[in-house]
């Protein structure tokens, strides 16, 4: 009987590595939301105004106002663009000076 042709054995082919083709500096940028000082509102109503938009704690929230208050100003927070003019909108529909500038 004549034997069975010699078949090369299957080889899988490993997992491959991934190249990511998003560079670093293409990632969407992100900005600050920036509070500033004024003279007209209480520093207990921008204490309040911190906790409702951002959720945040008493002490947190008094730690920023706190900070527009002595500083002139406080950084808020850092998001990316659509959030960032969200929140600035927010903050001045409860008539508070906020703006939007690029993070570095």
């Amino acid at each position: 009987m004549p034997m069975p042709p010699v078949t090369e054995p299957m080889t899988v082919p490993g997992p491959g590595v991934r190249q990511d083709t998003r560079s670093d500096d293409r990632l969407a940028p992100t900005y600050y939301v920036i509070c500033w000082n004024d003279p007209i509102n209480l520093m207990t109503y921008v204490t309040h105004v911190f906790m409702k938009i951002f959720g945040w704690e008493r002490q947190k929230a008094e730690k920023h106002m706190m900070e527009v208050h002595e500083k002139g100003k406080s950084v808020l927070a850092r998001e990316g663009a659509e959030k960032a003019e969200f929140y600035v909108h927010r903050l001045q529909s409860y008539k508070l000076q906020a703006t939007m500038e690029p993070a570095q």
